[in-house]
């Protein structure tokens, strides 16, 4: 059974950004250049008509469109051994809004909400074994990393299903914001 979540995709020059700090850090297992995303809802796994409320109702998701940046580099946990490394969001009110209208939606359905606060970020790599001197001078070499504003017109469902290196994620739907109903 795939495991679902709702996420925007970026411009290949924002895509190709981000590969471009995707080296040089022992123990990192990057993510591939096409799965960069920000996850606004990971759901998990759902059987056949669950999927198809979930694909359904998002429909009616009303939020207009909306721009954001990238800005700075961090990791997971803040404290203790580093388990992520993500490139940062400035969430403006359309990040929130959308992200708030996707998690009424998801309750509408009897879904609940996630159990931790919304932290937009972009997963870079998943850090095992890390020196966190290395990790320190990454942090210092990339830390100014941010991009020009980028134009969100879209958000996707997404399926994941686990591979043997990384998961495999596949659009299953896509709604343009701006032409949802509440």
């Amino acid at each position: 059974m795939p495991r679902l979540f709702v996420a925007i995709d970026f411009p290949e020059a924002v895509n190709r950004r981000l590969a471009a700090l995707c080296s040089g850090l022992p123990g990192a297992r990057w993510l591939p250049t096409g799965q960069f995303h920000l996850t606004l809802r990971f759901i998990g796994a759902v059987d056949g008509d669950g999927f198809a409320g979930i694909a359904h109702d998002l429909c009616h998701v009303a939020c207009p469109p909306f721009s954001l940046k990238l800005n700075g580099i961090g990791h997971f946990p803040p404290r203790g051994q580093p388990r992520v490394l993500w490139v940062g969001v400035e969430a403006g009110d359309g990040l929130i809004r959308l992200h708030g209208q996707i998690e009424h939606r998801l309750r509408h359905l009897g879904i609940e909400p996630e159990g931790r606060k919304f932290a937009p970020h972009i997963t870079l790599a998943r850090l095992k074994g890390t020196p966190v001197s290395r990790l320190g001078d990454y942090l210092v070499a990339h830390g100014d990393f941010i991009t020009e504003t980028i134009p969100v017109s879209h958000f996707h469902l997404y399926s994941s299903v686990l591979g043997a290196k990384n998961a495999i994620h596949r659009i299953e739907a896509s709604y343009p914001l701006g032409m949802g109903t509440p």
